[in-house]
């Protein structure tokens, strides 16, 4: 049976959990909620690369991200960002929608899965 690690967790998440040669991370949000879209998903991908540092891999080895917007309008302004973020030639499977999120001034929200 593989091992199980969790990092940074608490009683109800772990903010990235590797089994079996892939880590998977929580959803991440922005800590400065005042930012716009473009400025939450920098501060977000900053805390996802940080997060596959931790799990000892790279945003090269991304398989998948899964993000939500608090609304379509802000998709140009979060793409922006993350089509610079992304290694060129290795784009992940990615789906991106609308949803509420946890509090009203989150705008985005990202979660990815890693190889290690």
């Amino acid at each position: 049976m593989s091992a199980i690690t969790r990092l940074d967790q608490n009683t109800r998440r772990a903010r990235a959990v590797i089994h079996n040669g892939t880590v998977y991370l929580a959803g991440h949000t922005a800590d400065d909620r005042g930012a716009d879209a473009a400025g939450q998903t920098r501060q977000v991908l900053a805390k996802v690369d940080e997060m596959l540092a931790a799990a000892g891999t790279d945003k090269s080895k991304v398989l998948n991200v899964t993000i939500w917007l608090k609304s379509m309008a802000d998709f140009q302004a979060m793409n922006s960002v993350y089509d610079a973020w992304i290694v060129p030639g290795q784009a992940p499977a990615r789906c991106c929608g609308a949803i509420e999120l946890a509090a009203p001034d989150i705008l985005v929200e990202i979660m990815v899965t890693a190889a290690l």
